[in-house]
C-alpha cells in the first residue's frame, strides 16, 4: 500500500446544492451566514463552497441550540 498518495479532498457543495439539500432558499443561507449561524464556506473564484464536515457541524450546532430553546417541560 502506497502511503505517499494524497487522499482525495473532502466533498464540497455549492450554495445552490446546499440550499436544495436543506430545503431552504439561497437567501436563507446568506441570512444565516450574515448572522454567524450558517456553515463556514470558502470561495472558488466567485462561487461559495461548503465542506461536508462544516455542513454537519453547523446542523449539529443548530440542533443543539434548538434543543436548549425548546426543552421539554417537566411534569407533562
Amino acid at each position: 500500500m502506497d502511503t505517499d498518495t494524497p487522499s482525495a479532498p473532502a466533498p464540497t457543495m455549492t450554495l445552490s446544492e446546499l440550499a436544495a439539500y436543506l430545503s431552504v432558499s439561497t437567501q436563507a443561507l446568506y441570512d444565516l451566514r450574515s448572522k454567524g449561524r450558517g456553515p463556514r464556506g470558502f470561495r472558488v473564484g466567485r462561487q461559495l463552497r461548503f465542506r461536508a464536515a462544516e455542513i454537519e457541524a453547523c446542523i449539529a450546532a443548530m440542533e443543539s441550540a434548538d434543543g436548549r430553546r425548546h426543552r421539554p417541560r417537566s411534569g407533562t
